[in-house]
């Protein structure tokens, strides 16, 4: 999708929901994890079963980007870059690994368990750690994000 067909996705958004012409797409996500193909995890975004994301705070802290906000509104493409549903973020909270519980957890709708989340989000971090220059840590800082769907 090119940026003029995003731009189009938004504009019919708007245009469809009634919003204000005013409201400004935050951006657009791309949802990919480890053990997922094709376009899972924006399938578990459309059903409703996934209604968070974490992310490293420190990929803020090095790109100096702001941390989301409460409110912004961000377009999910697919692994084409099709667009396929707007999210607007409802929290935005920095926890420390160590303390994600798995209400929490559960809130990503991809693991079965704890264990299996910490598991694998350890992974995550340590292979982007290695990318970015950060190490994982315990304690590592985390953005968690709650979201939901409100067009598609």
């Amino acid at each position: 999708m090119t940026e003029t067909e995003i731009d189009e996705y938004w504009e019919k958004f708007i245009k469809d929901t009634g919003r204000d012409s005013e409201d400004k797409c935050a951006g657009d996500l791309n949802f990919e994890a480890k053990g997922f193909v094709g376009d899972e995890l924006v399938s578990l975004v459309l059903s409703g079963k996934k209604t968070a994301f974490f992310s490293s705070w420190a990929t803020f802290a090095i790109d100096q980007e702001p941390l989301p906000v409460s409110g912004e509104l961000y377009i999910v493409l697919d692994r084409s870059n099709t667009a396929r549903c707007v999210i607007e973020i409802e929290t935005v909270n920095v926890i420390p690994f160590n303390e994600v519980t798995w209400g929490m957890a559960q809130k990503e709708g991809e693991d079965e368990n704890l264990e299996e989340w910490k598991q694998k989000k350890q992974e995550y971090l340590e292979d982007e750690g290695n990318i970015l220059g950060f190490e994982f840590t315990p304690d590592i800082k985390l953005v968690f994000q709650t979201f939901k769907v409100v067009y598609q």
